[in-house]
């Protein structure tokens, strides 16, 4: 049995990836420097997910307008460790996640066609005063995936499910200290 709030990544003893979808004007410039640069915004959150289904099903299968590109982004794990640590439930009192560096979100995960699992996907929004160590320090590579998920998405959709389970990601349980579990409801 899948536990209802965990997070499930790709991840090595050093980083983990999170996915992102972004339109050209930001992916190519982002994929040539290997990190973010502009006109990607560092004035505003933004949000990384280790779920590649929940991104696909968020990003139309990079379908959506303005979320044509998939990127995988690698970031340090020590990265993703702290931002946890900084961050408050999106649930949690207005005043608390107003002023929080980082917000976190639990979302219905997804199936390969899109429906609604019965446990929860993490979204962590890292706010403006940590995007550019996000962006300096945490990220280490990314590569675009989108061929990957449009190949994925037209398998499933021709009744080919297996094959598409194949261009998957593996995903599997991270683990989290147990203070950082408690306070943003992670399961397991």
């Amino acid at each position: 049995m899948v536990a209802l709030r965990q997070i499930r990544a790709q991840y090595d003893d050093r980083t983990i990836v999170v996915y992102q979808a972004y339109s050209s004007a930001i992916a190519e410039p982002a994929l040539r420097a290997g990190t973010f640069v502009p006109p990607f915004s560092f004035g505003r959150m933004t949000w990384i997910k280790p779920s590649f289904l929940w991104l696909m099903h968020r990003s139309n299968w990079a379908r959506k307008p303005g979320q044509e590109r998939i990127l995988a982004v690698r970031i340090t794990r020590e990265g993703w460790e702290e931002a946890l640590s900084q961050a408050v439930l999106t649930t949690s009192h207005p005043d608390r996640v107003a002023q929080a560096p980082v917000h976190v979100q639990w979302d219905p995960e997804r199936s390969l066609r899109g429906a609604a699992l019965n446990h929860y996907s993490i979204q962590v929004g890292v706010g403006r005063g940590l995007i550019e160590r996000y962006a300096k320090e945490w990220v280490v590579g990314i590569t675009e995936v989108t061929s990957q998920a449009r190949k994925a998405a037209e398998l499933a959709q021709g009744g080919r499910a297996e094959k598409a389970k194949r261009l998957l990601p593996p995903e599997r349980p991270y683990p989290v200290p147990r203070a950082t579990a408690q306070r943003l409801d992670i399961d397991g």
